[in-house]
């Protein structure tokens, strides 16, 4: 039997079951496979991959998903180096750019949609929603999946998408940030958090009879959310969470 010689680089190596430590997989040839079939087969899902190298005879030659492995061949798997930039076209095949930066996050990483959110990102979320309806979601929206099932991640509809690998919401905020290259400045605080919708201006006169006594008196300035209705303003609360990015390192 022939055998093909995979070599993961980089972090790349954690996907792996086995051989973690060196990220050298010898394949056996004994089916015909797309190299992207093998790749997620071995662990690693698509979207954490940049780069797909067969190396010839000393020569080598960039190859995309649907490249079909041979025996006695090396390829060379590559993840990405930050920052990824999805408005640029990628040579692997299917994974268009896209055209602004939009989220769809899942359950196991939910609390980081109100930190994006609070940003002013576009950031897609339901914990009601089951794997197949966010697969579809961020096919049919362009969005970029974060998520920390790998399973999901190797959907055929997932285009662009990031294994978060951090536990608290925080770090995975900054994570996500630092991965897309996503800098100052931000549109903080024009979404609505739960929800997610762009919040608009309303006259204070008329969510007068919703405010409390103290809000009544000392803020005049208020946004309102057009699927919700909930109210936002510039209260402690928004200081807070100022105060919060601030200390993350986000805000300056």
């Amino acid at each position: 039997m022939e055998y093909a010689t995979l070599r993961f680089l980089g972090e790349l190596k954690n996907f792996l079951s086995e051989n973690k430590e060196k990220g050298i997989v010898l394949y056996p040839i004994n089916r015909r496979a797309s190299i992207k079939d093998v790749i997620e087969a071995l662990g690693p899902p698509h979207t954490e991959i940049e780069k797909i190298v067969l190396v010839n005879g000393g020569k080598k030659k960039n190859i995309d998903f649907d490249y079909i492995l041979k025996g006695n061949e090396e390829i060379l798997i590559f993840p990405f180096s930050p920052p990824v930039d999805v408005t640029k076209p990628s040579y692997l095949n299917g994974r268009i750019p896209f055209f602004e930066i939009k989220f769809v996050v899942d359950v196991n990483v939910g609390k980081l949609a109100k930190l994006l959110r609070m940003l002013g990102f576009d950031t897609a979320y339901d914990w009601r929603n089951n794997d197949d309806s966010i697969a579809e979601l961020a096919y049919r929206e362009n969005r970029i999946l974060l998520t920390k099932d790998i399973g999901l991640l190797k959907r055929k509809k997932v285009i662009w998408g990031k294994y978060i690998k951090a536990i608290n919401p925080e770090d995975q905020l900054k994570e996500v940030l630092n991965f897309f290259g996503l800098k100052p400045p931000y549109k903080i605080l024009t979404r609505c958090l739960n929800c997610n919708s762009k919040l608009e201006p309303v006259e204070k006169e008329k969510i007068l009879h919703r405010l409390e006594p103290k809000t009544k008196k000392y803020f005049n300035k208020f946004y309102i959310c057009p699927v919700c209705d909930k109210i936002y303003w510039a209260g402690s609360h928004q200081e807070h969470m100022i105060y919060k990015l601030k200390a993350l390192g986000i805000l300056r």
